[in-house]
């Protein structure tokens, strides 16, 4: 009983780092997102994403689906490293849902000349090919 009591709590141990791991590779992409936009880099923003036509965008127009409709979305309302402002992210919760997933939900804020802007966003993320990418996003 001893040696399984052991065994359950190495496995929870190592459980435990892995998330920490997974979540702090998160809170970077985030960071990296919040760089590429500052410095007015889009397609630099964009590179976080899922590169594929099934990545899904809610905003306040609706759903766009792809990543190519997802960038030209942004470039035609951010035309501009002024339009774009200064981003910033609060992450109010991760949850990992499996292996491959992960939930995000946060706050963003953007600061700019033209007005400030605010409000909420989950992100679905999947680990592709080693790499944490935003599946779907739903931003309002």
């Amino acid at each position: 009983m001893k040696k399984l009591f052991f065994l359950v709590a190495i496995l929870f141990v190592i459980k435990s780092q892995a998330q920490k791991h997974d979540e702090g590779e998160i809170r970077n992409l985030l960071v990296q997102q919040t760089e590429t936009w500052n410095r007015g880099d889009i397609n630099g923003f964009m590179q976080t994403y899922w590169q594929n036509d099934s990545l899904m965008f809610i905003g306040k127009d609706g759903v766009t689906w792809g990543w190519k409709s997802t960038l030209e979305r942004y470039k035609k309302g951010y035309p501009d490293k002024e339009t774009m402002g200064q981003l910033s992210f609060e992450v109010i919760q991760t949850k990992k849902l499996s292996a491959e997933y992960f939930f995000v939900v946060g706050k963003w804020m953007l600061k700019r000349n033209a007005g400030d802007l605010s409000g909420y966003y989950n992100l679905l993320m999947k680990r592709i090919k080693g790499q944490w990418k935003i599946i779907a996003d739903h931003s309002s």
